[in-house]
């Protein structure tokens, strides 16, 4: 048993259907990115005030996502610009259940974000789609995406594992990921950073967070992280990333003092 599956097996678990009750009406969302180390010690300080996510006895999730663009990479330089609207389209596959949603995620003018999704039926991660057309859900496209889904292709991939925690007041949802691993469809270029991981803590503001002074005592920072955009940006040296350098700087200083 690794250490985080040990410290795992120290929370009191919520399941998939009880998570339902969690509704975050005046929701504030805040990401961080630290170390595994030092989620190891987070994990530790915080088991007594949160349930973790449980599905089929795994407390630790699979995920995969295929993101698109078009050929000039607009999302991606929307995203760098902090141009809004904006909108992502990806495909989210969740492994262990052997599930997979069409997503369209936009960021309005603002900044509230919203998400719509529908399951595609007959998906197999790790396969590129020439178009996002290919997936076969035109009227979806159509009603929810600004762009022609026709100029929308494959572009990036990414694995990653997922930890669900949830606030014993259920007015606060975590994700807490890891294993990130990348591959450019374009390139063919693959990267991973297997130590660094990415929280991010939806909560409702209203309410006072048993993680965040927790947080601040550990030293780790609020910093933005686009796995879409920092993917793409550390798998395609074409791209323009002067936006994204400095996150690119905090994250190999922090790869280099583990």
């Amino acid at each position: 048993m690794s250490v985080s599956e040990h410290l795992l097996a120290d929370f009191h678990a919520i399941s998939l259907q009880e998570m339902g009750s969690v509704k975050l009406m005046n929701r504030v969302d805040m990401k961080y990115v630290t170390t595994r180390a030092l989620l190891y010690q987070l994990l530790e300080m915080v088991k007594e005030d949160y349930y973790i996510q449980e599905i089929d006895g795994k407390r630790i999730a699979h995920y995969y996502t295929m993101y698109f663009d078009t050929d000039d990479m607009s999302m991606f330089s929307r995203h760098q610009f902090d141009k809004r609207p904006r909108q992502k389209l990806r495909v989210r596959s969740y492994e262990d259940s052997d599930t997979h949603f069409l997503e369209i995620k936009t960021k309005d003018n603002h900044g509230r974000t919203s998400k719509k999704r529908i399951a595609l039926t007959e998906f197999v991660p790790g396969t590129p789609a020439a178009e996002a057309s290919e997936m076969h859900h035109d009227d979806f496209l159509g009603k929810y995406l600004t762009y022609n889904p026709k100029s929308l292709h494959s572009q990036l991939e990414n694995r990653f594992q997922r930890i669900t925690l949830v606030n014993k007041g259920k007015t606060e949802r975590i994700t807490i990921d890891m294993d990130l691993r990348f591959h450019n469809f374009a390139t063919d270029e693959k990267t991973t950073l297997d130590e660094l991981v990415i929280i991010e803590l939806k909560r409702d503001g209203r309410k006072p967070s048993p993680i965040v002074p927790i947080l601040r005592q550990l030293r780790i920072k609020p910093k933005g992280f686009s796995k879409y955009c920092m993917g793409c940006a550390m798998t395609d040296h074409s791209l323009r990333i002067n936006r994204f350098k400095p996150k690119l700087h905090y994250v190999e200083k922090m790869q280099a003092n583990l």
